[in-house]
């Protein structure tokens, strides 16, 4: 493809600040998001289809997105779930063997926006400075005044439930059904490689919609009970939120993921805020506090449990911190079987450091079954 062939394009963020680049595949259009980037060098299809990354625009750091094409098991769901994608330099061929499609048909295949061509250094740098905001990705280049109309009716993230748009809409099954151990799973925007990660270690889930009961849950007799990782702001996630509260009171093994992490804090009472710019990233440096050990992670959230609240608990333990800024990484209950991370163990992008805490969650379980 003649890259002078390729439309012009912008972004266009709330403040008013333009940057300037080209659509990828020739195309027109317009999309619109709050604005993020992610740090990873590599994995950029199982981003692009991670549930907790809906309605946001993806500023990709790595400055060659493409060059490894797409395949079609490298995916977190069952579409692209990010609202549009920007990027310095995108590869319209590609070199790896095992690979299925180019990256450009993916995204045609799931209807997805793009443009390249962008600073994102000068923009991701912006976004530290400033802050993650909404914005607006178009070919529109000669309407920003009605552009910026458009971005003002969209509405912001804080306090926006989105678990809804990417949940199941009826409970289904995932694993081997003669599997030793029975985990009812809450779906608040649940990733495919945490269910692999349940099911390798001898679980059979019922994987359940975002606003499902407890009693629900608790009706088909699980061994332990886990919430999921997902979009958007856990306070408006009511019921979430209560059948947190009744998983607790179970006594039976709970454990959550970055979205779940946050449910698990607000059913105990403390609270969550939304963050300047998140933590998007597959090397985000981590300390667990129990065992002394760091662990290099994979991140995706743009809200964090208030670290004041938590110490202040009698009954919460913050086991894991964030080294970069010291935010609150994982927490448990100190006489319950019940704990959280804001990282996601069951991503690989190099270092296994985190796997670990589905094997606790796993002894945990075969604890309470003797």
């Amino acid at each position: 493809m003649k890259y002078q062939e390729r439309k012009k394009a912008l972004l266009l963020l709330a403040d008013g600040t333009i940057f300037y680049g080209k659509s990828v595949g020739n195309k027109e259009g317009t999309a619109v998001g709050e604005v993020c980037f992610n740090t990873g060098m590599t994995g950029y299809q199982e981003i692009f289809t991670d549930p907790s990354y809906f309605g946001q625009l993806m500023v990709t750091t790595n400055a060659h997105i493409g060059n490894y094409g797409a395949h079609t098991e490298e995916v977190e769901s069952d579409s692209i779930k990010i609202a549009g994608l920007i990027c310095k330099n995108f590869s319209y061929e590609y070199s790896r063997p095992s690979s299925t499609m180019s990256l450009l048909d993916f995204l045609d295949k799931n209807n997805l926006f793009a443009i390249s061509d962008v600073d994102t250094r000068a923009l991701v740098s912006y976004i530290r400075d400033n802050g993650a905001m909404n914005a607006l990705i178009s070919t529109r280049v000669d309407e920003i005044d009605t552009l910026k109309e458009e971005l003002k009716q969209v509405p912001s993230m804080e306090g926006l439930e989105l678990s809804s748009k990417v949940s199941a809409k009826e409970p289904y099954y995932y694993g081997d059904e003669k599997a030793d151990f029975k985990i009812s799973a809450l779906d608040i925007g649940i990733k495919k490689n945490i269910l692999r990660n349940l099911a390798k270690r001898g679980a059979y889930i019922k994987v359940f919609p975002y606003n499902t009961s407890f009693e629900e849950m608790k009706a088909w007799n699980p061994d332990g009970y886990f919430i999921s990782n997902g979009p958007g702001d856990p306070e408006p996630l009511t019921d979430a939120i209560d059948a947190a509260k009744k998983m607790i009171a179970s006594e039976k093994p709970l454990f959550g993921i970055c979205l779940g992490h946050q449910v698990l804090a607000l059913a105990n009472g403390v609270s969550t805020y939304k963050m300047h710019h998140g933590h998007r990233g597959i090397n985000h440096p981590i300390l667990n506090l129990v065992t002394g050990k760091g662990e290099i992670t994979s991140q995706n959230h743009g809200f964090a449990v208030n670290r004041e609240e938590a110490e202040a608990h009698p009954e919460l333990e913050i086991t894991h911190t964030h080294l970069n800024d010291h935010t609150v990484a994982g927490i448990k209950m100190k006489d319950k079987d019940v704990f959280s991370v804001q990282y996601h163990p069951e991503a690989s992008p190099g270092p296994h450091d985190a796997e670990y805490l589905f094997d606790d969650f796993f002894d945990a379980i075969k604890k309470e079954s003797n």
